[in-house]
């Protein structure tokens, strides 16, 4: 014979709430590269900080030549775009492992002040690209000298 249970919606919140727990816990703790990398394509990593006259940017592009960078300031969005050629594959032999990325690639970045985008400074040495954008005059701090009267 059947036997009835009476229904208990705690019960039911319980469950749904380890669901959730495991639906989160599995987004997080997987690597980058399974996560954005894979939907999102190969995108340089960046590092950006600014000092009293200018905001200088550090974006690591292995495998680029300067010409394949294109680096483009609308408004407040930096955009560094570029390409990584694909070299000829090898006929007759097998790939143990092809994890090297090729194709073009792009990175938008909101500048945190506004700049002076025809007076900025690009150099490429190494893989690393370095952008030196000067500030707008109306950002840089003032200094106000302090006389003391006599």
């Amino acid at each position: 014979m059947a036997e009835l249970v009476r229904w208990d919606p705690f019960r039911e919140m319980v469950s749904l709430r380890d669901a959730m727990d495991r639906l989160l816990e599995e987004a997080f703790t997987r690597p980058l590269s399974l996560n954005m990398s894979e939907t999102l394509g190969w995108m340089p990593r960046v590092d950006m900080y600014q000092t009293d006259n200018e905001v200088v940017v550090k974006a690591t592009v292995p495998g680029v030549k300067p010409e394949d960078l294109h680096i483009t300031i609308t408004g407040d969005v930096l955009t560094i775009r570029g390409e990584i050629k694909a070299e000829e594959e090898v006929k007759d032999a097998a790939y143990h492992l092809r994890e090297r990325r090729y194709g073009t690639f792009s990175r938008s970045l909101p500048l945190p002040v506004p700049v002076l985008a025809d007076k900025a400074k690009a150099e490429f040495e190494n893989g690393i690209l370095i952008l030196t954008l000067p500030k707008a005059e109306e950002v840089r701090p003032k200094t106000i000298e302090v006389k003391a009267k006599k």
